[in-house]
């Protein structure tokens, strides 16, 4: 069970994931061995799955962000198996999720453009296993992208 300290370093970890332990400490108002031994703890358990860096998109030609869902001519456990056994391999694939409703699958994508869209759709996506339809949301603005969600 997580206590207010916890949840404290969490929130400042999710806004800065590189603050120092000490700089944690101050802004949690901690010292810096009892916030150390806390974020060992968080990390030990699994609250805390790891720490990323933020990249531009832009700058490493992926500027297209596509949404797509996806619908499997069949819904049996090794036609999902297989399906996110192939998306996992897929690098152009930020995201995938199984969904509840008039499809199986929603993917978040990062591309160069719409023709390198098509080449991974044409090429890659429709022919994994078990794909029978796709639709395809390429994003026009970003308006909100957040890392973590609200504790």
């Amino acid at each position: 069970m997580l206590d207010d300290l916890d949840l404290k370093i969490c929130r400042a970890l999710q806004q800065d994931g590189r603050l120092s332990n000490a700089e944690l400490a101050r802004v949690i108002n901690l010292s810096p061995a009892a916030c150390f031994d806390r974020v060992k703890r968080l990390r030990r358990d699994g609250y805390i799955r790891g720490f990323a860096a933020l990249l531009d998109p832009e700058k490493f030609d992926r500027g297209l962000l596509v949404f797509v869902q996806v619908l499997l001519d069949r819904t049996t456990q090794d036609a999902f198996s297989n399906f996110a056994t192939a998306v996992r391999l897929m690098p152009e694939v930020l995201e995938c999720h199984m969904v509840a409703g008039g499809f199986d699958y929603l993917l978040k994508a990062r591309v160069k453009d719409m023709a390198e869209y098509r080449r991974f759709l044409g090429d890659a996506l429709v022919s994994l296993p078990s794909v029978r339809e796709t639709h395809t949301y390429a994003v026009m603005e970003e308006v909100k992208a957040q890392v973590g969600f609200g504790i």
